[in-house]
Parts: structure tokens; sequence; C-alpha cells
């Protein structure tokens, strides 16, 4: 069972909620809290409608009006939705990294371009000493960098 599961009639979620019946009809009307149905058309709360009920009582009871209340409502479902989609994304990301760890290894070039490499290997590196003094650009005995 989770917390999504229409479990309750309306007069079950009135009574964990706080309110008369006619209050949720009258949320639902205004689409602040929207129950299932069953096939015989008779409202099924879940355990989250309940605790969307106790917000929306709360937020009342401070003074804010039903369309803040809706617009809070729709805020947080929203943030709720994001933030299981990133979770989604991040087990996706994770899961690609396990199955591919070679694929993000990467080293630059001479001309400074990157460059993906196999998972284990190295770059073939380059051992000769280029030695620079000021003014001794075609010095007889050292290299020249043209």
């Amino acid at each position: 069972m989770d917390e999504n599961s229409p479990l309750f009639a309306i007069a079950v979620a009135a009574e964990l909620a706080g309110m008369h019946p006619q209050t949720l009809r009258q949320y639902d009307r205004l689409g602040l809290v929207s129950p299932r149905r069953t096939a015989g058309k008779s409202r099924r709360y879940s355990m989250r409608d309940v605790a969307q009920l106790r917000e929306v009582a709360r937020l009342s009871s401070e003074g804010v009006s039903l369309e803040g209340i809706a617009r809070i409502l729709q805020l947080e479902n929203q943030v709720s939705a994001l933030a299981a989609r990133v979770q989604e994304l991040e087990s996706a990301l994770a899961e690609e990294v396990l199955n591919r760890p070679g694929r993000r290894v990467f080293a630059s070039s001479m001309e400074g371009e990157t460059v993906p490499l196999r998972h284990g290997t190295r770059t073939s590196r380059r051992t000769e000493v280029v030695v620079w003094r000021p003014g001794s650009r075609h010095h007889p005995e050292l290299p020249t960098l043209d």
C-alpha cells in the first residue's frame, strides 16, 4: 500500500482531515484535492489526499485565500514531480556510469582538442625537453620552436 492508494470513503477522509464531508466535496469542486472515483462514482481518498486536506486547512487558518491555496498546492505538486524526475535521472545516470566506466575518460591533444580514450589506456607521452631562453630564438645548440 502506498500513499496514493485510494482507500477512504469521504466520511473517513473527512474525519481523518478534521473536516466536514461537505467541505471535502467543495474542495473537490474547486480542484484543491481531487480524489479518485469508484465505478459507482463515489469518491475515494488516499493518505496523500488526506495530508493535502490537512495542508489546505492549515493554510486557510493562516488566512490564505482558496485561490492562493490552489496555487501553493499546484507548485508543491510540481516540485514533487520534478524531484521525482531528478531522482529518476540521477539513477539512470549512475547506472550508465556503472555500465560504461570508460566512456567518460578523455585527454587533451597537442592542439588542445579533447580526445576520448578507451578505459584502461593512457596517452603516449612525449619525452623531449625544449629549453626556451629569451632572445635565443634561433640559437644553434637549441631546437627551433617553429
